[in-house]
């Protein structure tokens, strides 16, 4: 790493102290000319104060951009962090950033101190070698593509173009010190954009050390370790003005207010993102999250406009819903008796009254579903292959194309540097780098992999724990509410049943279950992922990301899970029931609501999926809102004080290192809600549609209004989460066909109509009773049969029989209670069913992946054309400059281009360089 020699003016900071108070009108300060340093504790220099906004963001003299700033409250009984703090500064000042104090009592609370760093030329050229960063060398010639026909029509849903496209496009090239007048450098000063700087100088902070040099620990350095230890209290790179005006500043480029004005507010929700705005002004890696959001989005509307057809389709077939009608028909529904839904505290009850919840489910279970469920593994192919298309020329347009190369090679994490003492040959670099002895990899991902394994074990424990409240409070719940007054309500009093209350009291216990899991193993995931010690930046939220996922996906999705393939699947049969952990348990398996498993999954879905939507929506907007309001409440009592940029941006919120993963994974796990489970509610794409208009919109406001501005970062994609998805859309296509299969009604149906109707018709007549198996009533075992005062009161004992969901033989045949011809047909059509979708919806998905390239062609010749003018430039630039070289030496009487070069036209951006 290059060392370069900044200003200093010796070892101790410079503190400052305010002469006079100044009110909001004037906004601003007067100066004079520091004094000499003095003691890093006692001595203060008085100064008057220049006139300045309250959005400044350069230091007294006007000049010198503020690129970032620390914070600490100094704590006169630490010596310790004195002296770090004291270290530290001075190891930034001698790599040649300089530094300004703001002495603790022209804060607002008198208290805290603010030190800001600006990164003069030299050292931003030298770290923009270092990390290799592109720089534009030519205008980009290449014309833009003709627009597209009825492009008009868009014109609504445009932004300005200085908005879009805040800057010219450019061909770029890694920055070279050496090879500085190659590029178009215009102004020193505005060359690399604040973005860049903070990014730069954050680079240097993360790997400065706070010990003196003799002291031999390189362990003790970083900006990150000096934040955990209270050394400082704050880190962060400067908003340029505040969101809702303008600044006052005419060097300022107001960009935070363009994108409130024109990204941030709820009124664009109708509007493009300005994408390369956003790029410019927060990082790339912010930026592809915002485009992978709204692509999403964008994508989902087709899925929702498919779902709500499928969606109309199952009310306009409403009337022809045969099996229903035969349910509420007092003929038939009405003199079915149905056997317990539970032992002893439930009684015998009738099948019409399940005649709400049959029609709610005939809304979800139709013919649509299974054309849905189809598309849906298609509509995932093509979100994902068009994606990548999406991705691959954002990479292009973003300067990220090889960036994964440099980020496996230059931006080491400084823990992994620390942590790993032992150096190899690099054979690429040819040069020592760290690394870690594979003996000691194994022991960490072993010991990594076991802890994820037993986390895991956990949560499923937590699951089976609420699955056996459910059972054991269900019973209860009957026999408490068989004479309660919520019967006698006209409206709601049908719906208030045992079912809905252990459903719902059983949700709130799995949601704080979840919720407390959630900061449990949030912490547990950073703690392994540490312990591992990823090499790269890249690696570590790779390896984080996989891991928090795994968390997520069991704890979000099992009691879906549960539902959908577990319940009501191993129930046993009147007279032999199965119980969860043994007959000694007495916790009989709970069979499936009276309207079928898939209504139960529905409604599953809708609270989960739409709950944690709301909750989501409503945390991320709230909650950053009022710490903000607590915390400017000093700036707000006295306005007539100079509430400054610095001041402004530390009462914000902290934009962490994660802030980006929880997005993510927000939005993958509500993508997981709408494609594994989608086959039992169609219209999930729709609720994830209205919510993602509205996500767009609050996280760019609470990115733009109640964060302090996020480090600058590089991403090439998404990354591990792009695996995620795919793994998602394979797993899709097996749970869906599994609903339709096993939770849905579907096959037996068509089993029925195809093979089983008695006259041969083609229509559903006879089915419920065909569907049924009767069990003799006197054979029920007495831990099952139920008390009589459970019994309703239309029960008596000429009733010897009662019915319950399952194909098999009647009471007095030769296999009574076995399973009849007909189950096995109906098992055999359902993995027929499996096996067909599946291999339809895969031959499609992959014939689709390959028809589909990931890179588009016109990408693919301008990456090329690219990577040719910058090999053609460099070699013109060599060539001029060697002529210039043998020019300064004297030799006149040598004006031809020496033989080992041809003659090259000398390019626009070298000719005024030289």
């Amino acid at each position: 790493m290059h060392r370069i020699t900044g200003k200093a003016g010796g070892d101790s900071l410079i503190e400052m102290s305010p002469t006079e108070s100044f009110n909001d009108d004037m906004n601003g300060y007067h100066q004079q000319a520091p004094s000499s340093t003095g003691s890093f504790q006692q001595e203060q220099s008085v100064i008057d104060k220049q006139q300045h906004s309250k959005d400044s963001v350069f230091f007294r003299d006007g000049v010198r951009r503020i690129d970032f700033v620390l914070s600490y409250v100094d704590d006169k009984d630490c010596e310790k962090k004195q002296e770090r703090r004291k270290v530290y500064e001075a190891n930034l000042v001698k790599v040649g950033l300089e530094l300004e104090t703001e002495d603790k009592s022209e804060s607002e609370d008198e208290n805290t101190y603010f030190v800001k760093i600006h990164a003069p030329w030299e050292v931003l050229a030298t770290y923009a070698d270092v990390l290799k960063i592109k720089v534009p060398f030519k205008v980009n010639d290449i014309p833009e593509n003709k627009e597209m026909p009825m492009n008009w029509l868009s014109t609504p849903f445009r932004l300005p173009e200085h908005i879009m496209k805040p800057e010219p496009d450019y061909f770029t090239a890694p920055f070279n010190k050496s090879k500085s007048d190659f590029f178009l450098i215009n102004d020193k000063e505005t060359f690399f954009p604040p973005s860049t700087r903070n990014r730069i100088v954050y680079y240097i902070l993360s790997r400065c050390s706070y010990i003196k040099e003799e002291c031999g620990d390189k362990d003790k350095k970083g900006i990150k370790r000096l934040l955990n230890n209270g050394t400082y209290t704050s880190a962060f790179p400067l908003h340029d003005c505040r969101y809702w005006t303008r600044s006052k500043d005419a060097n300022c480029e107001s960009e935070r207010y363009n994108l409130y004005k024109h990204w941030a507010r709820f009124l664009c929700f109708f509007k493009e993102q300005p994408l390369n705005l956003i790029r410019k002004y927060y990082g790339e890696k912010i930026g592809i999250y915002f485009a992978w959001l709204g692509f999403y989005t964008e994508m989902l509307l087709f899925a929702a406009i498919v779902g709500t057809i499928c969606f109309i389709y199952g009310l306009l077939t409403y009337d022809d819903n045969e099996w229903s009608k035969e349910i509420c028909n007092e003929q038939i529904g009405g003199k079915i008796v149905m056997c317990p839904l539970c032992d002893k505290k439930c009684g015998y009850w009738k099948l019409n009254s399940t005649c709400n919840s049959s029609w709610q489910s005939h809304l979800f279970d139709n013919v649509g579903t299974v054309f849905f469920a189809i598309f849906m593994g298609i509509w995932v192919t093509l979100f994902l292959e068009f994606w990548k298309r999406r991705q691959a020329r954002l990479e292009y347009e973003w300067d990220l194309v090889d960036f994964e190369e440099e980020q496996q090679q230059l931006q080491l994490r400084p823990e992994y540097e620390t942590k790993c003492t032992n150096r190899k040959m690099n054979r690429i670099t040819q040069e020592m780098e760290p690394y870690l002895p594979i003996t000691s990899k194994c022991a960490r991902i072993c010991l990594s992999g076991a802890t994820v394994l037993f986390w895991i074990s956990l949560i499923i424990a937590c699951i089976i724990g609420v699955i056996a409240y459910r059972l054991a409070v269900y019973a209860a719940f009957a026999s408490i509410m068989k004479d309660s007054l919520t019967n006698n309500l006209e409206v709601v009093g049908p719906y208030i049943t045992p079912q809905l209350a252990t459903s719902v009291t059983a949700s709130c216990i799995n949601f704080v279950i979840i919720m407390i899991l959630n900061l449990m193993y949030e912490r547990v995931a950073i703690w392994i992922t540490d312990m591992e010690i990823p090499k790269t930046h890249l690696e570590y939220e790779n390896k984080l990301t996989v891991k928090m996922f795994l968390f997520q996906f069991v704890n979000y999705y099992s009691s879906c899970f549960y539902v959908a393939f577990f319940k009501g699947k191993f129930v046993g049969y009147p007279g032999n029931y199965a119980y969860m952990f043994g007959k000694w348990s007495k916790l009989r398996n709970e069979e499936c609501d009276p309207g079928g498993c898939l209504i139960e999954l529905t409604t599953q879905l809708v609270i989960v999926m739409t709950g944690k939507q709301v909750w989501g929506n409503i945390q991320e907007a709230l909650v950053p809102w009022l710490m903000n309001w607590w915390g400017s409440r000093r700036a707000r009592s006295h306005p007539e004080t100079l509430y400054s940029r610095w001041e402004q941006d530390h009462d914000l919120q902290s934009f962490g290192q994660l802030g980006l993963f929880y997005e993510y994974l927000e939005m993958v796990i509500q993508f997981g809600f709408i494609t594994l489970f989608v086959a039992s509610f169609p219209l999930a794409p729709l609720l994830a549609l209205i919510n993602n208009i509205i996500e767009v919109r609050v996280d760019a406001w609470k990115l733009t209004t109640q964060f302090r501005r996020a480090v600058a970062a590089k991403a090439h994609s998404i990354g591990a989460w792009e695996e995620i998805l795919s793994g998602v859309a394979i797993l899709s296509v097996v749970t869906n066909a599994f609903i339709v299969a096993f939770t849905s009604d579907m096959i037996p149906r068509l089993v029925y109509m195809y093979a089983y109707h008695p006259k041969g018709e083609m229509n559903m007549k006879g089915y419920i009773k065909d569907s049924l198996s009767l069990f003799n009533i006197s054979e029920f075992q007495p831990a099952n049969r139920p008390d009589d005062e459970e019994n309703p009161s239309w029960f008596n004992s000429s009733i010897d029989t009662c019915s319950y969901r399952d194909y098999r033989y009647p009471p007095g045949h030769v296999k009574q209670y076995t399973h009849t011809m007909q189950f096995w047909h109906i098992l055999a059509a359902k993995l027929a069913f499996i096996i067909i979708m599946e291999h339809v919806v895969f031959s499609v998905k992959f014939f689709v992946a390959w028809m589909i390239p990931d890179v588009p062609s016109d990408v693919k010749a301008r990456i090329k054309r690219e990577r040719y003018l910058v090999q053609e430039y460099l070699h013109n630039y060599e060539v001029e400059k060697l002529k210039i070289q043998l020019s300064q030496n004297g030799s006149d009487e040598c004006t031809c281009t020496p033989a080992i070069y041809p003659s090259l036209t000398k390019h626009e951006v070298l000719s005024e360089c030289l």
